[in-house]
C-alpha cells in the first residue's frame, strides 16, 4: 500500500485530507490494500550509467514474490534505460509506511494494489489514469483478459494496468478427508454438503471444548475478501450494482450471513478471529481441512508437503459466484513524464507473452493474456485456476466503488467479528452496517 507525498490532493470526489486517508489505510486488509505515492522522490532518479530508476512498491512477500523478482530482472535486462528496484514488504509495513511519507518526498514511482481499491484512490486525486496506455497498440493491451482490464476502471477511466488476474479457489487436505471418513475425491459442492461435512471435519480430539482441527480456514480480517464473497451465494451482497444502494441488510444477505455466522460461532466450522496470515497457516499445518484461497499459496502448500486437492469453491443455494482478484499497477499523479514513459515501458514488458511466461510458471497465477496458455509447461496451477468453469463465475468485488476500502474496513469486517463474538444478533447488526454503508456511499 502506499501513498502521496508531502502536499495535499485535490480529488473529484470526497474531500479528505491525506492524513485521513493515511490513517484509513493503516486499517487496510493484508492483500487488499495499496495506495499510490507521488513520483516526486524517487520518480527522476538515475544510475550512475544513467539508466532512470523506477521505484516499485508491492506486497508480494509470499511463495509467488520470487517469480515477480524473475519478470523485474528479466525486463531489467532487456535493455540499458531503465532500472526498476522492487521494494517488497509486508503489506501491514507498507501501510505504516503510508503514514510516515505523508510529509517526505521518498514515495514510490510504481505501486501495486488491489484493483478494487483504485477506485478510492484515484477519487483523491492519487493516481494518473493509464488510458494511453492502452490505447497504443504496440502495447498490445487488446489481448490481455478484459476482466482484469476492467478491474481498475472509475469514473469512466482506468488507472491500473494488470499485475495478475486470479480466481479463488477451494484447497482441501485429502488426508483430513480420509479421516473423517469422507470421500478424498469429493470435496464439497454446495454450502448444504459442506454444513453436512463440519461435524466430521471439525474434531475436539482432547475434549477442551475447542477443535484440534477445523472443517474451514475462513478469516474476518486483514485478508482478501472471501467472506464478503459468500453473500453472494444467496443473491446478496454489500452494495448494489451500480454502486448507490446498500445491500449489507437486505434479506439475501441476511440470510447468507446468518448461515455462515451460525457454521463459525456456534457449530465451530473455523476458528474465530483468523487473518488471512493465521487462515494460511492452519490449513498449511494441516489444522484445517479446507481454505478458499488464491493460487499464491500453491508453491508454498507443495512445500509443505500437504495431500491437498483443488475445487470450484462450494457454490451458494442461488448463485455459484467465485471471488476473482486482480491486482494492478498504478503511476502516482505527479510523476513526471520520464517516470510515466519508463513505467509504461515496464508495464507493457510485464504483460508481454515472455513476462507472462514467465510469471505464470513461477507463480501459479493464470497469465493475463490468454494467447500464452500453452507455453505454460512448468506449473499445472495457471490451467487450473484459468479453468473456464471457474472463470465463467468469477465476479470481483464491488468494482470501481470508491468508497470500497473504507466499507470494507470500517463497516463490514467489525461488523461481521461482532456477529461472530456474539454481540448481537446477526439482523440487528447487519441492518445498522447496512445504513453505515450507505452513508459511506452517499459521502
Amino acid at each position: 500500500m502506499k501513498t502521496q507525498h508531502g502536499h495535499r490532493f485535490t480529488g473529484r470526489g470526497r474531500a479528505r485530507s491525506v492524513v485521513a486517508v493515511g490513517a484509513t489505510l493503516a486499517l487496510s486488509g493484508l492483500v487488499l490494500a495499496g495506495c499510490a505515492g507521488q513520483g516526486s522522490g524517487g520518480s527522476d532518479d538515475t544510475t550512475s550509467d544513467g539508466k532512470i530508476v523506477l521505484d516499485f512498491w508491492n506486497g508480494f512477500t509470499g511463495p509467488d514474490g520470487p517469480a515477480l523478482q524473475q519478470v523485474v530482472d528479466d525486463f531489467n535486462a532487456s535493455q540499458d534505460e531503465i532500472e526498476v528496484k522492487t521494494n517488497i514488504m509486508p503489506w501491514d509495513t507498507l501501510y505504516q509506511k503510508v503514514l510516515t511519507s505523508v510529509a517526505g518526498s521518498n514515495g514510490p514511482d510504481i505501486i501495486a494494489m488491489s484493483a478494487t481499491r483504485m477506485p478510492q484512490f484515484a477519487d483523491e486525486g492519487m493516481f494518473m489514469p493509464v488510458d494511453d496506455w492502452y490505447d497504443d497498440s504496440a502495447n498490445d493491451a487488446g489481448a490481455l483478459t478484459q476482466a482484469a482490464v476492467e478491474a481498475s476502471m472509475y469514473d469512466g477511466k482506468n488507472y491500473g494496468v494488470p499485475v495478475n488476474y486470479a480466481t479463488m479457489m477451494m484447497y482441501y487436505n485429502k488426508d483430513l478427508f480420509t479421516a473423517a471418513g469422507l470421500d478424498p475425491e469429493a470435496p464439497p459442492t454446495t454450502w448444504d454438503e459442506f454444513a453436512a461435512m463440519v461435524p466430521k471435519l471439525s474434531t475436539d480430539g482432547n475434549g477442551d471444548g475447542k477443535p484440534d482441527v477445523y472443517a474451514i480456514a475462513l478469516a474476518d480480517h486483514e485478508t482478501v475478501p472471501i467472506f464478503p464473497s459468500l453473500l453472494w451465494g444467496t443473491g446478496g451482497g454489500i452494495v448494489s450494482e451500480d454502486g448507490k444502494t446498500s445491500t449489507l441488510g437486505d434479506p439475501e444477505s441476511i440470510e447468507a450471513l446468518d448461515f455462515w455466522v451460525n457454521l463459525v460461532k456456534d457449530q465451530k466450522a473455523a476458528p474465530i478471529g483468523l487473518s488471512g496470515a493465521d487462515a494460511d497457516k492452519l490449513f498449511q499445518t494441516g489444522k484445517a481441512a479446507i481454505e478458499i484461497v488464491g493460487p499464491w499459496m500453491t508453491t508454498g502448500f507443495d512445500d509443505a508437503g500437504l495431500n491437498y486437492g483443488l475445487a470450484k469453491p462450494f457454490a451458494g443455494p442461488s448463485d455459484d459466484a467465485v471471488l476473482a482478484d486482480v491486482v494492478s499497477m498504478g503511476i502516482p499523479s505527479n510523476a513526471s513524464d520520464e517516470v510515466k514513459d519508463a513505467a509504461y515501458k515496464f508495464f507493457a514488458y510485464w504483460n508481454s507473452p515472455d513476462g507472462q511466461i514467465t510469471w505464470a510458471n513461477g507463480s501459479g497465477f493464470p497469465p493475463t493474456r490468454s494467447d500464452v496458455s500453452g507455453d505454460i509447461t512448468e506449473s499445472p496451477y495457471p490451467a487450473i485456476f484459468g479453468a473456464p468453469d471457474v472463470a465463467d463465475s468469477a465476479r470481483v468485488l464491488m468494482p470501481g466503488i470508491a468508497a470500497g476500502g473504507p466499507i470494507l474496513e470500517t463497516v463490514f469486517t467489525p461488523a461481521l467479528q461482532r456477529a461472530l463474538n456474539g454481540e448481537g444478533t446477526v439482523e440487528e447488526i447487519f441492518t445498522k452496517a447496512s445504513d453505515d454503508v450507505q452513508a459511506e456511499l452517499d459521502k
